[in-house]
């Protein structure tokens, strides 16, 4: 699979000062696999903000001694980021901090706004300067902007999700108060719990909660605005129900941590069902099933038990190589580097290969030409996932069809490329067993979208913009 991650966000507040960075640096370390672009956490030091962010890994960018020159403080946000519009570079670093009269604040967003060009465009045209490329800052200042007309924050957030579209899971810190926000279609997951000693914690996924040593207690609903404050907090449900919800059905096939619950959903049970149903669907003859590491295994596991094939481990992922140590193009390279064969569990054997999806067909197809330098007799591909044949407006890095193999070519097609003797995809009217019966996108898959499609859709369109100014200056 090479789709790209999305970003992760994370935020605490508690009722007395505390190591805020700290239990911020072990909520990313959680969500590392949502976005490994950069990451930045901004602590509330007694109405004085303090940040560092910067491009690379949790475990590059906040050291141990970055960590300790960090203050203490009562609220804290926090972003890893892997950039679907906008691009790499530091000043699209999150949080994004905003200086204003009525107040600062700091904001970390995980999603990508439908309608965040026609936004730009009619802010700069009424005077707005913007320092990044990134949708987030469009959020920023169109919070900013209700401010002036609102007689706190929580009522600006309220005001401008009237005028936001598309999907935004947004961790927000203002001097006093935390604020969570989920758009009211709850395309990105969010939600929140508690550690022992009071301190609230609201993430994108609740693995984050529990390695930061906290509790769940809930999922953030879709158009649901949560108000944290010291002495605990409270729902605003104006744009609750208002919309369909429509979370990201690949949330649970590839993006999130198997070990997360999403809107009740455990994500390791949806990717065995997944399992199930391709064994279901697509039964073959074979001798050892096995999973491409990591989003693959679970649907082997659940293949396995409902074919009665044995389970098996026949790839071995080399854990110290970071998803960032090849340039996206160096494809052939990145998976021979990362991946390798075990001979001994496949030399002879009629492989069943799980995996969460094919995109451009290249990774797939090196991983079976890897299998079959091994001595695999048969390789049979299996993906819990429909094929891929639209972009995603909403946060999933697919701008085009372009390069969608499956946009070009049917299964037939698909498996010869890949040099695969046989290849099943799941159904994409089996994606609500994965979904536990919530309403889910999967426009990426059937070109049903829940909004408007943007009139751009360039990850790159506002660099692009800026260079023709540049050029008509």
């Amino acid at each position: 699979m090479s789709i790209r991650e999305e970003c992760g966000v994370f935020g605490v507040i508690g009722p007395e000062p505390f190591e805020a960075a700290h239990l911020c640096y072990y909520g990313l370390f959680a969500l590392q696999h949502r976005g490994q672009e950069s990451c930045g956490i901004t602590v509330n030091d007694d109405g004085l903000f303090r940040s560092h962010k910067d491009l690379g890994l949790v475990s590059d960018v906040f050291r141990e001694e970055t960590i300790r020159r960090m203050p203490s403080g009562t609220i804290a946000v926090a972003h890893t980021r892997y950039g679907t519009t906008g691009g790499t570079n530091r000043s699209n670093c999150q949080p994004l901090e905003v200086n204003h009269q009525k107040g600062r604040m700091a904001l970390a967003h995980n999603g990508n706004l439908s309608n965040a060009f026609e936004l730009r465009n009619r802010l700069e045209l009424d005077g707005a300067l913007f320092h990044t490329t990134s949708d987030t800052e469009t959020i920023c200042y169109i919070i900013t902007r209700e401010r002036l007309r609102s007689s706190s924050i929580e009522e600006a957030v309220c005001r401008a999700m009237y005028t936001l579209e598309g999907a935004y899971s947004l961790v927000l810190m203002s001097p006093q108060k935390l604020i969570c926000a989920r758009d009211p279609h709850g395309f990105r997951p969010l939600c929140f719990g508690r550690t022992p000693d009071g301190i609230y914690i609201a993430a994108s996924e609740s693995c984050a909660i529990k390695a930061s040593g906290g509790e769940w207690i809930r999922d953030v609903e879709p158009g649901e605005i949560i108000v944290f404050q010291k002495d605990g907090y409270h729902s605003i449900r104006e744009h609750c129900g208002k919309m369909p919800a429509r979370h990201c059905v690949f949330e649970y096939i590839y993006f999130a941590r198997p070990d997360s619950v999403i809107d009740g959903v455990s994500v390791h049970e949806s990717r065995i069902r997944a399992g199930r149903i391709l064994a279901e669907q697509h039964p073959v003859q074979a001798d050892l099933v096995m999973g491409v590491p990591d989003s693959g295994l679970d649907g082997a596991l659940g293949f396995s038990r409902e074919s009665g094939i044995p389970y098996g481990i026949g790839l071995i992922k080399n854990k110290y190589i970071g998803r960032t140590f090849i340039a996206a193009g160096d494809r052939q390279d990145q998976v021979r580097i990362k991946l390798s064969a075990i001979e001994a569990a496949v030399r002879g054997k009629r492989i069943v290969l799980v995996d969460d999806s094919i995109v451009r067909g290249t990774t797939c197809g090196r991983i079976v030409r890897l299998l079959r330098e091994a001595g695999a007799a048969e390789i049979h591909m299996r993906i819990t996932s429909p094929p891929f044949l639209h972009p995603c407006y909403y946060g999933t890095d697919i701008d085009s069809e372009e390069h969608l193999i499956a946009a070009h070519h049917n299964i037939p097609a698909i498996r010869d490329i890949i040099g695969a003797d046989s290849l099943g995809y799941l159904p994409v009217e089996e994606l609500s067993v994965l979904t536990g019966g919530n309403g889910f996108c999967s426009a990426c898959f059937d070109g049903r979208y829940p909004t408007a499609v943007p009139a751009d859709t360039r990850k790159d369109r506002f660099e692009k913009r800026l260079s023709e100014k540049e050029l008509s200056c």
